[in-house]
């Protein structure tokens, strides 16, 4: 149970793709994931594992300065091994999605033109397919590994709402606006320079603000 809200903001800066793992047969080999109205989505869970990434590289560079306790910071939010309450930690991440009013507007515009605005033509507008093989030590294609995977164009800007089982103190939101920050990349091929992305709490007034305080915290 949710008793602290606040909201994550990302926007994709390069090509992305956030999958299941699933393709379409005759179109792409890895597609983006989707609802029933063309409008792409990344799972919370995508996202918590990856923003837990960023805050545990964060950790260990605080751990080498000698400031060891960001580590029970860390823990209190997003967990620790195990499976009992305890180990879950308090922050909760739900789906991203398209902002509320841009889907909104969309399902306004599909009921006047259901033909233009379609599932289909909504995904195709806010998407791309990119086509890559293995290349032989020639330089050439090796024959059979042409592979198509569809990704969300840059610009492409989803929201998610963070959810706090305890109402989380100002180290604790100082602390994950510097996680957020350190976050730059995301989805398939995001270790081979793809899916660079950026992230804030709120907005970035608001990010800048508690980033500031988690900067007065570690100075020496």
């Amino acid at each position: 149970m949710s008793i602290y809200e606040r909201k994550l903001r990302l926007t994709i800066r390069t090509a992305a793709t956030f999958s299941s793992g699933q393709g379409a047969p005759g179109l792409v080999d890895r597609e983006v994931e989707h609802d029933a109205n063309g409008f792409p989505y990344v799972r919370g869970r995508t996202l918590k594992g990856l923003l837990a990434e960023s805050a545990e590289s964060l950790v260990f560079a605080l751990a080498l300065q000698d400031q060891p306790q960001w580590r029970d910071v860390k823990d209190t939010l997003f967990g620790r091994p195990g499976r009992g309450m305890a180990e879950q930690g308090t922050l909760g991440i739900g789906d991203a999605q398209l902002p509320q009013a841009l889907r909104a507007q969309l399902l306004k515009a599909r009921d006047a033109d259901p033909v233009q605005f379609s599932a289909a033509s909504v995904l195709e507008s806010l998407t791309a397919i990119r086509r890559q093989t293995a290349m032989n030590p020639e330089g050439g294609p090796l024959r059979g590994t042409l592979r198509s995977m569809r990704v969300l164009l840059p610009y492409v800007t989803l929201e998610a709402p963070l959810h706090f089982r305890m109402t989380p103190n100002d180290q604790q939101l100082a602390f994950l606006a510097a996680a957020v920050l350190d976050w730059r990349r995301g989805g398939t091929g995001r270790n081979r320079g793809r899916g660079c992305l950026s992230a804030v709490i709120d907005d970035e007034a608001t990010t800048k603000g508690l980033y500031d305080s988690f900067a007065k915290e570690i100075a020496p």
